[in-house]
């Protein structure tokens, strides 16, 4: 490989700044984990680099969360800030610095920028009417009022919509508004909020996406979806909100306000670059002028004459206008040299089995899940590179997370690292054999690897790791044709040269890989006596230590240490039982206690071997007409489980003249008032399950979207409905019998979604009392 130590290309690295309110599960991984690779190959290959992400911590999600779990905002974000901090260390995630929002650093950027914006006028005043609370002395953001739907009745709408009929609303429109937080009657007041003019700015911002968009590589969606943005017009977008819970806006009037989460979120990563450097000279430790990465023509350090700042941010598809024409306006209106995006390397979604993961639902395997799995960390990396979804989503399935674990993870790299190195410890003594380079078996891995090379220096992560596999599987091809178990004892020469390259091949196989699997890495490395560099900013690796200039290179390499088997093998039994532990949402395992506990209680239950799979579409209307009950209750009383900070204990009127009482995983993402007298759908002859010692008779059906790049939920709602009211798809008859108890399995293998806002199954509308049920926001959304 070229020596790449006098390079002045400089790479800056983000990935998406997760919610700091709650566990985040393995879609919500890829993109640090994505930029976790991406840096560590950086250094490697030679680059100074820079990799920061952080908690993304203040809003009116936050402030909703905090007064449910009766924290402040600042205990919450404390509390979340470690769990998060924990599970990416678990993943060997190397950020230089991981971060939060809610510092001081933030504050600081945050209102320079803004004060910026505003001398150079692109900062807007408008007077709007917006209710005041004069109980709590505030006005109410949109979802802190309730009230009276004034085009359908319903008596639970809240300030953004009615989720009833699915209208729209001003909190205004409300009829017999009351504050969510205190149930007091609002009054209407005038308040002035602050706007950022980006129709102004985006003649700028087109001239430097014409340019930055090429040099860049942008994914054609990318550009597409910017060009979409820009097409359709840009509206100037308000920047301050009424809450508590924020950075203060510096200007006059507007002291009890604070700037919108979306505003100064991407300006997060500017100010926990600050915060590592601030961080350092506390410590007395070398520091570094922050703006020597954001803001070079004003920084009083300099890279050397002719060096290039390449921004390269990771982040899902949600999010690309937020990265390609938001957070760019804010740097071209300051009119301040800020580096600014370069390359964005973005992914589709990750899904869950057979339907989606879901934070809001607590549905998928979260981090925790896979910290408490017993499998080692790179295990879980390797799955998700392997499958990361950068053209179009993928199912995690765990019979195809087997498949893949075993047979390429453990049949093709395991396999090799195993065979090669305990053969030659073994019939070696530990020494490893003088040998002959093989010219034609290191053409093809020489040709592989700069491929990989090629690849990774734009990010294009998975194709890379396929053609690491792909080097390891002709290694493992020579192994195989060379026979050295035979030719040990006919031709020894023969086995001393495979077995000395392949010994080599294995050390450039962790050299490639390590970006990927670091613990595994360096696991092998130490085997041969070595270390692979992986020192983050400020830091210096050891001598010796293999770096991506060491690839194909022969020498240093004497001795075997020890070695052991790293990853062991998933069977079918290990396989079911992860999946029958992880079925149903987050909430539900939560509940189920300690592991002696779960265990204990899956011995109760009918074991299921077959992994649940959705039918043929042809047949899975015949299968709900058949099985399948949805019945439409009406939630009369809601309490959190105290035993489970995620579950909520809802019980509800459906129409049998008996209590029923179930339990969902809500409890981090909605209030009790905003369920409390909700007609909702459940699924009533889902066979019963006991949580955190409590029952739950059924489940209750709700959709996922996401709002300004946030996981939400919305509970399908039928308030036209009575309770008891059985939902049929159109035309099937209403009063047909269903089958006593269905299994989970045999619910989620009929799939339930809406579609343009239709609630359906294969084509077929859902009715409650004749009328159709459709969703106001997850209006395309798998329901469960």
């Amino acid at each position: 490989m070229k020596d790449m130590k006098n390079i002045k290309t400089k790479r800056l690295i983000t990935s998406a700044l997760p919610y700091v309110n709650n566990i985040p599960h393995l879609g919500n991984l890829i993109q640090m984990l994505s930029a976790d690779v991406f840096a560590r190959f950086c250094r490697s290959r030679g680059y100074e680099t820079m990799y920061v992400c952080g908690t993304d911590e203040y809003g009116t999600a936050t402030e909703t969360k905090a007064l449910q779990d009766n924290k402040t905002p600042r205990e919450l974000c404390d509390f979340f800030y470690k769990i998060h901090k924990d599970i990416y260390e678990w993943f060997g995630i190397a950020f230089d610095k991981f971060g939060r929002t809610s510092n001081e650093e933030c504050t600081e950027i945050t209102q320079l920028i803004f004060k910026k914006l505003d001398e150079n006028g692109f900062i807007k005043e408008h007077v709007t009417k917006q209710l005041f609370c004069t109980k709590c002395s505030m006005f109410l953001a949109d979802r802190y009022v309730d009230g009276t739907c004034p085009k359908c009745g319903a008596k639970d709408a809240r300030g953004d919509q009615c989720d009833s009929c699915g209208t729209l609303l001003d909190p205004t429109q409300l009829l017999e508004p009351r504050c969510h937080t205190c149930g007091s009657t609002p009054e209407v007041r005038e308040t002035k909020h602050l706007y950022i003019d980006l129709p102004s700015i985006a003649p700028k911002l087109e001239e430097w996406m014409a340019t930055a968009s090429v040099s860049g590589r942008w994914s054609q969606n990318a550009i597409q979806m910017t060009k979409a943005w820009i097409r359709d017009g840009l509206n100037e977008r308000a920047i301050t909100r009424d809450l508590k819970w924020g950075i203060p806006v510096p200007k006059e009037g507007y002291e009890n306000k604070v700037f919108y989460v979306w505003f100064n979120a991407p300006i997060g990563y500017m100010s926990i670059t600050k915060q590592l450097a601030d961080e350092l000279a506390a410590a007395g430790k070398k520091s570094f002028d922050w703006r020597k990465w954001w803001l070079p023509s004003e920084s009083s350090e300099k890279f050397e004459d002719g060096a290039e700042i390449q921004l390269f941010q990771f982040i899902g598809k949600d999010n690309i206008p937020f990265h390609t024409v938001v957070f760019p306006c804010s740097e071209i209106g300051s009119g301040m040299d800020f580096t600014k995006l370069f390359h964005m390397s973005s992914t589709e979604f990750l899904n869950y089995e057979s339907g989606k993961f879901s934070k809001s639902k607590g549905i998928g395997v979260f981090g925790s899940d896979a910290v408490e799995s017993g499998l080692p960390s790179d295990a879980w990396r390797f799955y998700i590179y392997f499958n990361r979804p950068e053209k179009q989503d993928y199912q995690f399935t765990w019979s195809d997370f087997q498949e893949k674990y075993n047979k390429e993870l453990i049949g093709n790299l395991g396999n090799l690292v195993n065979r090669t190195l305990t053969f030659t410890a073994k019939n070696y003594g530990g020494k490893i054999p003088d040998g002959k380079k093989d010219e034609a078996l290191w053409a093809k891995i020489e040709e592989k690897e700069r491929r990989v090379t090629e690849l990774l220096e734009w990010a294009e992560l998975k194709d890379a790791l396929h053609e690491i596999f792909e080097i390891s599987d002709i290694c493992n091809k020579a192994f195989q044709d060379a026979e050295p178990w035979k030719a040990i004892k006919e031709n020894k020469q023969a086995a001393d040269d495979i077995l000395y390259n392949l010994v080599y091949a294995i050390k450039d196989l962790m050299i490639l890989i390590q970006p990927y699997m670091p613990k595994y890495s360096q696991v092998v490395a130490g085997y041969l006596g070595k270390t692979i560099a992986c020192a983050k900013y400020g830091e210096s690796d050891g001598d010796g230590a293999l770096t991506w200039d060491d690839l194909g290179k022969f020498g240093g390499l004497s001795d075997i240490g020890e070695t052991k088997i790293y990853f062991s093998r998933l069977d079918d039994d290990a396989t079911s039982t992860f999946r029958n532990k992880f079925a149903g949402n987050q909430a539900d395992r939560d509940s189920a206690g300690d592991a002696s506990k779960e265990k204990k209680s899956k011995k109760k239950e009918k074991k299921e071997k077959k992994e649940p799979s959705v039918l043929p579409v042809g047949q899975q209307a015949d299968f709900f007409n058949a099985n399948i009950e949805l019945t439409v209750a009406k939630i009369v009383e809601v309490k959190p489980n105290p035993d489970s900070d995620k579950l909520f204990i809802e019980t509800l009127d459906d129409g049998s003249g008996v209590p029923r009482t179930i339990q969902s995983g809500l409890r981090a993402y909605l209030t009790e008032q905003e369920l409390l007298g909700k007609s909702v759908i459940i699924a009533s002859n889902l066979a019963p399950r006991t949580m955190r010692g409590v029952e739950s008779r059924g489940m209750l059906l709700a959709g996922d979207y996401t709002e300004d790049g946030k996981a939400m939920v919305e509970v399908i709602d039928v308030s036209w409905a009575k309770p008891g009211t059985k939902v049929v798809l159109e035309g099937a008859d209403v009063s047909a019998a269903k089958k006593a108890e269905i299994t989970g399995d045999e619910f989620f293998s009929v799939k339930i979604e809406s579609v343009g806002g239709t609630v359906q199954v294969a084509g077929k509308k859902l009715l409650a009392d004749g009328r159709a049920i459709t969703m106001a926001k997850a209006v395309d959304s798998e329901i469960g």
